[in-house]
């Protein structure tokens, strides 16, 4: 079955900065349909945000158009999830609300981050996993 996943920011914009990490390969299989990409507008739209700011796109060395490419194709992958509730506060970073208001909203099976600890204490509440990149593709290849 195929699992269906929250992806943080974190990994998005590793995914970009190195083809050789985890964070390409769990991109790369969300584009094989081997996961399940989900995402609110609002999640993707820190996506965006976060990947045309100057000091990431120096970093990848990618242009804005590159990014919008990305985006567009990334966006075709996107299962969309409508918030029908909130859950704030339950993090100590705002800005990872976000984030798993739509994992629980879109029913994932898996929060994926590099920032284990920063939704350790709040996922396990709402019955959702907490996984790392290399997790998932380790569990795609069993």
């Amino acid at each position: 079955m195929m699992q269906r996943i929250v992806v943080d920011t974190s990994v998005i914009v590793t995914a970009l900065r190195s083809r050789t990490g985890a964070g390409f390969a769990l991109v790369r299989a969300a584009r094989d349909r081997r996961v399940t990409l989900l995402a609110t507008p609002t999640l993707f739209f820190e996506y965006e945000d976060v990947l045309k700011r100057n000091v990431q796109r120096e970093v990848s060395g990618l242009t804005l158009d590159d990014v919008d490419r990305f985006l567009g194709a990334l966006a075709i992958l996107v299962e969309p999830v409508e918030v029908h509730m909130r859950w704030r506060p339950q993090l100590r970073d705002p800005d990872d609300e976000m984030v798993l208001e739509t994992a629980i909203n879109g029913r994932a099976d898996a929060l994926v981050t590099y920032n284990i600890r920063d939704f350790s204490d709040a996922a396990p509440r709402f019955g959702v996993r907490l996984l790392r990149p290399a997790d998932v593709l380790k569990e795609l290849s069993e």
